[in-house]
């Protein structure tokens, strides 16, 4: 009895061992995609995150039913980094509950010229937003997200 006791924990340390392996990888994967979002002029982290988002990735921002494709959100995120080169979008907080993160952000950067049609003249804007990932086979399928845009466009409209 002593013995099945044993060979159950050390069955359960290495099941532990392998999950929280698992485990870091998806958080890996997931703080890839705030890379790119932090460097969106860059063709080193738009090709990462070719490999980040899965082939029929899904961006849900609104409840309108549309969602953005995997290339069109690249795009962009790419044309952020023109208008933003100073882009950061720091984690804050990373919870997961099995294969979903949620992720507490903020987002800060200097537009070079009008965002979303405010010209800042100038000025910075620091955001949050809040996110839902899901990571399945090592790849992000699909992401709801929300951010304080108009945060940011009264910050710059600031005198």
């Amino acid at each position: 009895m002593k013995n099945l006791g044993t060979s159950f924990a050390v069955f359960a340390l290495a099941v532990g061992t392998i999950g929280s392996h698992a485990m870091a990888d998806d958080r890996e994967v997931v703080q890839s995609f705030y890379d790119f979002l932090s460097n969106p002029a860059s063709a080193d982290h738009a090709t990462a995150m070719q490999q980040t988002l899965a082939e029929g990735w899904t961006s849900i921002g609104d409840y309108s039913g549309a969602a953005k494709s995997r290339e069109k959100f690249i795009g962009q995120i790419g044309g952020f980094g023109q208008l933003i080169p100073d882009m950061n979008w720091a984690v804050e907080e990373m919870l997961q509950d099995g294969n979903r993160f949620i992720i507490r952000g903020r987002a800060s950067g200097t537009p070079k010229g009008p965002l979303f049609g405010v010209d800042g003249k100038g000025k910075s804007f620091e955001i949050m937003s809040i996110d839902i990932h899901t990571v399945e086979d090592g790849r992000i399928v699909q992401t709801y997200h929300v951010e304080d845009w108009a945060g940011a466009l009264r910050q710059l409209t600031v005198d």
